[in-house]
């Protein structure tokens, strides 16, 4: 068996961006996380397992350190932070821009990172 500890849409304002007017202005980001945590929390008492509100708060202190240009570099220094929090079995982080039109075109742009 194993748990799959899930935030969807965390919702976080950043000032991250190549742009000089992303940096200053700032923006949206949305964040999906997957901490796969083995058995923890089966047995039903919160000590023993990972608490998505600490999730969360990782994610938010990584996000507001500092500034990143590339959303690659931001969604990979969430999942490290996390594998060094919280020591999962795995981690994936997907960052997603969704003010951004790629191209011109509706949609979002968005990167995924995964550890190990």
């Amino acid at each position: 068996m194993s748990i799959t500890v899930e935030l969807r849409g965390l919702r976080l304002f950043g000032r991250h961006g190549v742009h000089a007017h992303e940096k200053e202005n700032g923006q949206d980001f949305l964040f999906d996380v997957d901490l796969e945590v083995g058995e923890r929390g089966v047995s039903d008492r919160l000590e023993d397992a990972v608490d998505y509100r600490d999730v969360a708060r990782a994610v938010e202190e990584v996000s507001d350190a500092r500034s990143y240009d590339l959303l690659e570099a931001l969604a990979a220094a969430v999942a490290d932070e996390l594998l060094r929090r919280f020591a999962p079995e795995r981690v994936v982080v997907r960052v997603v821009k969704p003010a951004v039109k790629p191209g011109g075109l509706d949609g979002t742009a968005g990167v995924s990172v995964s550890r190990p």
